[in-house]
């Protein structure tokens, strides 16, 4: 039937447009058909006539919306409703027209060019072109449709073109001389001051790289790059002395290291200024001739000898005076001094090499005018040896001769040692002392080789004429002044078998072998004896005093203890006691010692006489012990108060006159009466019996 339609875009009629007409083979023209459409629109955008098949547009439409609409249309009998033929598809194309004026992607662009270009899409207008002089540009493009011809629509953009920089710009110092000042104390690596080269390109064309070509200061100082702001940096690579150098005169060279060939025409990309480096003076510590000293001195100098000088000048133009001083932190002992004017060490007290060879001190000067200002330096001072020492015996020497020795026979080799220093080695001589030289039963044989052997003089001796000698023996060194020495050596006379093996000695001699004689060990021994006898006879003494009985009594003894021949403590006496001793009052005669202390001495005691017990205190006392034995509560011993022991406990001391009584005289009792009412029973009854005494 049909197969596409075409309709304009933009339709700006006031009715509906008209697309087309549909039309059915079987339409007889007399209204039984129906025509109906479906698809893009349909019913909406696109209306159909049922009983015409007129296609309408309801709206206005837009290709560049949608160029092409598809839809599908029907014939179908309007009494059954069936269709009278098959469904068919069409198309409805949109035909364009101009009603959209071009249009840029973005609103705005930027671009950009380097600076001096020749060509490009968008070619400049003028010859090298300078970013330095303008480095932004607008440009608005405008696009036309149709070719450009009439009734074209147009639109436009705009191009933001931005020059980049290249490196046709050498650097250049804004001023052709720089003067700097700096402290003659500045330390090494510090900073005297900044200059920096202008450059009018930018980033990497823009980078400085500073040198210091030429100048009478090119050892004092150095130059850096600051990579953030592209300055030079001059610092001070050695120390400064004003009086010495007070002005140095550099040649400072900036120079780009990235630079364009295509540029180079435009002149050395390069720049030089000179700098000036003043030194200001300041006040400096004093100076000494050396870094450290070294000084030698013999060990037997006298006090106050000059053993060298030092020598610190003020390096200022004042000059100032210097005094000189010892640091007593390195001479503690106080063993060196120095002359404050003139820096003489001297001694201040005597020397040993042997004691201390070398001796470490700090010297100090300070400037006078300012004592802040002050420098160190080390003295070391080595003490020479002098031959100041006699030789000695390597060490003790205490040897033996058998009794049946032969002559000639050795029996001990001596060696010596010395103190002092000798370069040559030493060489020791020994002898025996004058003395004894004639008279002695030995003799010396000196080795030659700094040792010496004794040598029996003669035939057998005897231990028990003679047990030990003392052998002098004189040493002597061959040095400057010559030193000698007498030393000792003991000899003990033993027994030996006939292989000369010891058998047996005088035991002083092993014994004791500090040096002490024979007599000052006996004597000693006596001393020790006497002092012992005496503290013994003292004890004895004090326990052999007469002891009389606290009591004499005929009366009825069932409660009472006939015999005190014990001393009495104070309230708090509970010891033990043997009460063996009562049953048996003859035992005592045996000597038996308390079981439960330690006896004071071991002599006997004196005894009083005892009074024989009787039947009934036996059975009393039986029977107590009986009552004793059974009961679980008891002391697992036999308790009973004895006072042949003074207790710990009491104030008044011993209560008892046994031991107070040094003679038969009378004894004054009236200070018991002192004591208080626990005493007045016994004040009265001594008291009483002094009265019955004095009638």
């Amino acid at each position: 039937m049909w197969n596409q339609f075409f309709l304009l875009e933009e339709y700006t009629g006031t009715d509906y447009q008209y697309v087309g007409k549909l039309h059915s083979d079987q339409d007889r023209g007399d209204g039984s058909l129906k025509y109906i459409l479906s698809g893009d629109g349909a019913g909406d955008l696109f209306i159909i006539n049922e009983n015409t098949g007129d296609i309408q547009a309801t709206r206005r439409l837009d290709r560049e919306e949608k160029p092409v609409y598809i839809l599908r249309a029907q014939a179908i009998n309007k009494r059954t409703g069936r269709p009278v033929e098959p469904e068919s598809e069409f198309v409805i194309k949109i035909h364009d027209i101009n009603d959209n004026e071009p249009l840029f992607t973005k609103d705005v662009y930027n671009a950009s060019v380097p600076e001096m270009s020749d060509v490009g899409i968008i070619k400049t207008a003028l010859l090298n072109m300078d970013r330095e002089n303008r480095e932004q540009y607008q440009v608005v493009i405008q696009a036309k449709d149709m070719g450009g011809q009439m009734g074209g629509l147009s639109g436009t953009t705009t191009v933001n073109i931005t020059l980049t920089d290249v490196n046709d710009n050498p650097p250049r110092f804004p001023q052709s001389a720089y003067q700097f000042r700096i402290a003659e104390s500045a330390a090494p690596n510090a900073p005297i001051g900044q200059i920096r080269a202008t450059d009018a390109d930018v980033g990497v064309n823009a980078e400085m790289k500073y040198s210091i070509t030429e100048g009478d200061g090119l050892e004092m100082f150095g130059i850096v790059t600051d990579k953030e702001t592209q300055e030079g940096i001059l610092t001070v690579k050695k120390p400064l002395d004003f009086e010495k150098r007070r002005q140095f005169t550099l040649k400072v060279e900036a120079a780009n290291p990235h630079v364009d060939p295509r540029f180079v025409y435009l002149g050395p990309f390069k720049d030089v200024t000179t700098v000036r480096v003043l030194v200001e003076d300041v006040d400096e510590p004093p100076v000494f001739s050396r870094p450290a000293y070294v000084l030698e001195v013999k060990e037997d100098v006298p006090i106050s000898t000059v053993i060298g000088t030092l020598t610190a000048l003020d390096p200022d133009a004042a000059k100032n005076p210097i005094k000189y001083s010892v640091d007593r932190h390195t001479d503690m002992d106080r063993i060196f001094n120095i002359d404050s004017g003139n820096g003489s060490i001297f001694t201040s007290k005597l020397l040993d090499r042997e004691t201390l060879l070398w001796h470490n001190i700090t010297i100090i000067a300070s400037e006078i005018n300012n004592p802040k200002e002050s420098s160190r330096v080390p003295v070391y001072i080595k003490v020479l040896d002098v031959n100041d020492n006699a030789p000695e015996f390597a060490m003790f020497y205490e040897t033996f001769v058998c009794e049946n020795a032969k002559a000639e026979q050795l029996i001990q080799t001596l060696s010596a040692i010395d103190k002092d220093d000798s370069f040559g080695g030493h060489k020791f001589s020994f002898s025996l002392a004058p003395e004894v030289a004639g008279s002695s039963n030995f003799t010396i044989y000196d080795n030659r080789d700094n040792t010496a052997g004794i040598f029996t003089r003669k035939m057998r001796y005897n231990r028990h004429e003679m047990s030990m000698y003392l052998l002098p023996v004189v040493i002597s060194d061959n040095d400057d002044p010559i030193q000698s020495s007498t030393e000792t050596v003991t000899i003990r006379v033993c027994a030996c078998d006939h292989r000369g093996k010891l058998l047996s000695c005088n035991a002083e001699a092993l014994i004791h072998p500090t040096g002490l004689s024979t007599g000052a060990l006996v004597a000693i021994l006596l001393c020790i004896i006497i002092l012992l006898v005496t503290v013994v006879l003292f004890a004895a003494l004090r326990r052999q005093r007469k002891k009389e009985p606290l009591i004499i009594s005929k009366e009825d003894i069932r409660d009472n203890i006939v015999s005190y021949n014990d001393e009495g403590g104070g309230e708090e006496d509970t010891q033990a006691f043997d009460i063996g001793t009562l049953r048996n009052p003859e035992a005592i005669e045996d000597n038996k010692l308390r079981r439960d202390i330690v006896p004071e001495a071991l002599f006997v005691p004196r005894r009083t006489p005892v009074v024989r017990d009787s039947t009934d205190v036996r059975d009393f006392i039986s029977q107590r012990l009986k009552e004793n034995d059974t009961d679980p509560t008891a002391p697992p011993y036999d308790s009973l108060a004895t006072y042949a022991y003074e207790g710990n406990g009491s104030v008044a001391e011993s209560l008892s006159s046994l031991e107070s009584v040094t003679t038969d005289g009378d004894q004054d009792y009236d200070y018991l009466s002192d004591w208080g009412p626990r005493f007045k029973k016994l004040a009265d009854m001594y008291g009483g019996a002094d009265s019955d005494r004095d009638s």
